[in-house]
């Protein structure tokens, strides 16, 4: 089992906080996994199995505490004593109410430090922040990076095969156990469905799966490209689906809500201003983008752009498109300690090539760290934009 020190490092300092413990992700991406591990590590610093209390929604066993009044009354018997109880509550977004039940043992209960695990963004929800009032801490959990995948598969990081291998079919841990293309696709699918299903359909109550699948072949088409409502559309309806731009949006909202894609905003590096019009969409994981494209070979540089979107939010950046006066940087990159700009490409060895993509910083006067990212694997470094090989910076941190 892969050690997910990326995250764990990050939640240590919160294990015994009051603060509610909340990881988000995409299904499969491995939040139970990292719940698991973390209980391991309380038992290491000796906390007893009966301080610690787990229920896994999925589970048939747990089914009737989906009642939020049945699940606060199991949690409250099993607190028996004055030592600290540690809660698991893993996939949580089955549970109507689910918030006022945490909340309700947050504040009733002294002794009690609560991790809950959810798989779409209802536990991003303006709701969820009133109830909880910042009594919470939010930790996005992502699949597999790069690095993490070599680590888990031990295959050769440096291998242009391994490479496209991770870029084609993903970083979902669990198709790490398949190595026929076939077994992979059909995992992906099942993965796949079960979002829609579960967390679309069911949740959501939309009801019309086709156009969900027509909808999402066409945002993997335009992956790391301009958004435009009237071109879906039009394309829809080439496909035998009249849908309005409401209906459109309230579909596109529910992928971004199933965590299935990531919305991008531009930000005006002039004006200082994030911008709502032109956005871009983002698969949160590739895999799943390969089982919805249309054509037979993955668009490598709109993939290798969205590998590396994927990665600066693993490593924790807010991830904006840069808008300047003349044109745009692929992505702005910032923290609570830096700011960072990138181009990506497939290759800059021819001059055209290499002057576009280090001349998009011309406007840009700041001193803040500037990158061009590609698979050459020579150094194109120039007037201090820092050029380095995707591959090297996946497996730097």
């Amino acid at each position: 089992m892969l050690k997910r020190e990326m995250y764990l490092s990050r939640i240590r300092g919160f294990y015994d906080s009051d603060l509610i413990k909340i990881l988000v992700g995409i299904r499969r991406c491995g939040k139970s996994v990292i719940l698991k591990q973390i209980m391991n590590e309380l038992k290491e610093k000796g906390v007893d199995k009966e301080h610690i209390i787990y229920v896994n929604f999925e589970l048939i066993e747990y089914e009737d505490l989906q009642d939020y009044k049945e699940l606060n009354k199991y949690i409250k018997e099993k607190i028996v004593d004055e030592k600290k109880y540690y809660v698991f509550l893993d996939e949580i977004q089955k549970v109507d109410k689910f918030e006022e039940v945490v909340n309700s043992l947050r504040a009733s209960i002294e002794n009690i430090s609560i991790f809950i695990t959810g798989s779409n963004s209802k536990l991003l929800s303006n709701e969820l922040s009133t109830v909880l009032s910042g009594r919470y801490v939010l930790f996005n959990i992502y699949p597999l990076s790069y690095k993490e995948f070599i680590e888990l598969t031990g295959k050769d990081g440096k291998s242009d095969e391994t490479f496209w291998d991770f870029v084609k079919w993903g970083g979902l841990p669990n198709r790490t156990q398949f190595t026929d293309e076939s077994n992979i696709k059909d995992y992906l699918h099942s993965v796949f469905d079960s979002i829609i299903l579960r967390d679309v359909v069911d949740r959501l109550g939309l009801k019309d799966t086709v156009l969900f699948d027509l909808l999402l072949q066409y945002i993997v088409d335009i992956t790391g490209r301009e958004f435009s409502a009237e071109n879906v559309i039009k394309f829809l309806k080439n496909e035998g689906k009249s849908v309005s731009t409401e209906t459109l949006y309230i579909y596109l909202d529910a992928l971004c809500k199933a965590l299935m894609m990531k919305k991008i905003y531009r930000y005006d590096i002039h004006g200082k201003a994030i911008l709502k019009t032109l956005n871009k969409y983002y698969m949160t994981d590739l895999g799943i983008a390969q089982i919805k494209n249309n054509n037979f070979e993955i668009n490598k540089s709109f993939a290798i752009e969205n590998v590396v979107y994927n990665e600066l939010l693993i490593r924790g950046y807010d991830v904006y498109i840069g808008k300047t006066k003349e044109g745009e940087i692929d992505f702005i990159a910032t923290n609570d300690e830096e700011k960072l700009y990138f181009q990506v490409a497939y290759l800059v060895e021819q001059p055209k090539t290499e002057a576009r993509e280090f001349g998009a910083y011309k406007e840009i006067n700041d001193n803040y760290p500037k990158y061009v990212l590609s698979l050459d694997k020579a150094d194109f470094s120039k007037d201090g934009i820092i050029h380095k090989n995707i591959i090297d910076w996946l497996l730097e941190k």
